[in-house]
């Protein structure tokens, strides 16, 4: 069943398997720029077929959830109260799956909080942006001046040939490149304040079993960072080495969902 439903203001979309597994709920948290949508392509429906309740969450000021009119305003901790308020509506605490800035907010929700296990997608590191940015504006400053202007709101995909390149893979169609990239927005200023030192997690407590997930052509996320989140979670990566940023909807998103799905069985679920 799909359905779309509004929490305190989020939205929240939803896939109901037509024969439930006895497993926890899998909820699912986008990156920077972009919303619940992204999930809607392909994952939803992929796990749902599979006997998981699946949903994703438009962190507030993205999608259609509230608090576009103060996004710059909005801090991680303001998008991780989101996630507790979305799982307060749970029969049960969910696997969270993040994805770039998602992995980020579920970093700073397991600072007090706990959850079976979390999947964590070309995740923002432990450590913050501060390093990656860097990394951009050496090698690729086209790429870097390109994602200023999408923070502002002020770009004109049909030109941004960097962008386009650094989020996908030469494999998928540029129409479809170009309608993903046309349903993207600006990021709140202070979340990617908070990301590159204001506000990094603090993780002092046992951290759940922990599915971490790089892609190797990724332009934003770095090799090393991906590897310092997997030693943070005391595991290893696995790679998909012809994958770029936006795992779940690349021309092979299936492989990623694949693996999520044998890891989420291999561990009882």
């Amino acid at each position: 069943m799909d359905n779309r439903s509004n929490y305190l203001d989020l939205e929240v979309l939803h896939r109901e398997p037509a024969q439930p597994r006895s497993a926890p709920p899998l909820l699912f948290i986008h990156g920077a720029y972009v919303g619940a949508w992204c999930w809607d392509e392909y994952f939803l429906d992929y796990f749902a077929d599979r006997g998981y309740h699946a949903s994703a969450l438009s962190l507030s000021g993205h999608g259609a959830s509230n608090g576009r009119d103060r996004l710059n305003w909005l801090s991680l901790r303001d998008y991780v109260d989101d996630v507790i308020k979305v799982v307060r509506t749970m029969p049960q605490p969910p696997v969270l799956i993040g994805h770039s800035m998602g992995g980020m907010v579920i970093q700073k929700y397991l600072e007090k909080r706990h959850v079976p296990a979390v999947v964590l997608m070309a995740s923002v590191p432990p450590t913050g942006m501060w390093g990656m940015n860097w990394w951009i504006g050496l090698t690729r400053p086209q790429l870097f001046q390109e994602l200023m202007l999408v923070q502002v709101g002020a770009a004109n995909y049909t030109n941004y040939r960097q962008v386009r390149d650094a989020l996908f893979s030469p494999d998928l169609p540029d129409p479809q490149a170009l309608r993903y990239l046309n349903h993207t927005q600006p990021e709140s200023m202070r979340a990617l304040f908070d990301m590159n030192g204001w506000d990094l997690p603090i993780l002092l407590h046992q951290l759940p079993p922990a599915l971490v997930l790089g892609a190797g052509a990724d332009a934003l996320i770095p090799r090393c960072s991906v590897a310092t989140t997997a030693a943070l979670f005391n595991t290893e990566v696995q790679w998909f080495d012809d994958m770029a940023h936006v795992m779940m909807l690349e021309p092979q998103w299936v492989l990623v969902a694949e693996h999520i799905a044998q890891w989420l069985e291999y561990n009882g679920w």
